[in-house]
């Protein structure tokens, strides 16, 4: 389940940080909050335009961890909240997730899903 606060920081201004993990070590790459999309049955949906790199790190190993935040959303102790989400990724470039997002974000190549494992308030 997805946490009320959480839904309420993707709808706000802010970056998304998005780490893997592949044979050369760990990388980054970044997204907007408002590009993340929640599937109906509670994955998060990520819109890719690039991210060359973070999908081969996915085939390699699919754990992510991902990071966003606002200033704009109480957090746990005053102004700003942010959260730890850690799951497991997959591309897909077909199928009604892909359909779903490029209905939003035409630029996509594919769309980065996560099972959500854990999703966790950070401040």
């Amino acid at each position: 389940m997805i946490p009320d606060q959480l839904l309420k920081i993707m709808e706000k201004d802010g970056v998304v940080a998005i780490a893997t993990v592949g044979p050369d070590g760990p990388h980054l790459v970044n997204t907007w909050n408002s590009y993340l999309k929640i599937s109906p049955d509670g994955r998060l949906l990520i819109p890719a335009g690039y991210m060359h790199k973070t999908e081969a790190n996915i085939k390699h190993n699919p754990h992510v961890l991902i990071t966003l935040g606002s200033s704009k959303i109480a957090g746990l102790h005053g102004p700003g909240a942010g959260y730890l989400i850690k799951g497991q990724g997959r591309f897909m470039t077909s199928g009604p997730d892909f359909d779903f997002m490029k209905e939003k974000f035409s630029w996509l190549r594919a769309t980065l899903t996560v099972t959500i494992e854990s999703a966790n308030q950070t401040w």
